[in-house]
């Protein structure tokens, strides 16, 4: 008979984080891309400001493509590499594959990555999907078959 996801973590004493580490997590780690992005992005941002409101929004607003792709790979690197992000290390999180309970590989990594991304363009259901499950898993977790969990 197979183990669940849940007596596999209880058997190695693993906790699942909750969701206001979670939450804090999210902000710090939303909070360094933003700086990150304007750093890169401010002479262009400060050019279209020189102009006025709706050219900084619009010129904001042309630059998706490059935020999306900065989250992509900042989430896939840091989850790939560390298991975790700046945010989920300052708050002592980790996030694990449910099969082996280690760093997720780099597919699953990106995988997760670009749902996190689709997830956050749809209103953040995804993310509130982990309030209705054990795991606390949002589409992101549940795809690539990791799960969120405290530090030790």
């Amino acid at each position: 008979m197979r183990e669940s996801l849940e007596e596999k973590l209880y058997r190695e004493n693993i906790t699942i984080a909750s969701i206001n580490k979670r939450a804090l997590a999210y902000a710090i780690d939303d909070v360094i891309i933003s700086v990150l992005f304007m750093l890169i992005y401010w002479d262009y941002i400060a050019r279209a400001s020189d102009i006025g409101v709706e050219a900084t929004l619009a010129a904001i607003s042309n630059l998706f493509w490059q935020i999306a792709l900065m989250k992509v790979a900042y989430h896939t690197f840091f989850i790939w590499y560390y298991a975790a992000t700046p945010g989920k290390m300052l708050c002592k999180l980790v996030c694990i594959d449910t099969v082996m309970l280690s760093r997720p590989s780099l597919s699953s990594s990106f995988l997760r990555a670009c749902m996190r991304l689709l997830s956050e363009t749809l209103f953040y259901i995804g993310f509130l999907w982990a309030l209705g499950n054990s795991q606390r898993q949002t589409w992101q977790d549940k795809l690539a078959k990791t799960v969120v969990c405290n530090a030790y």
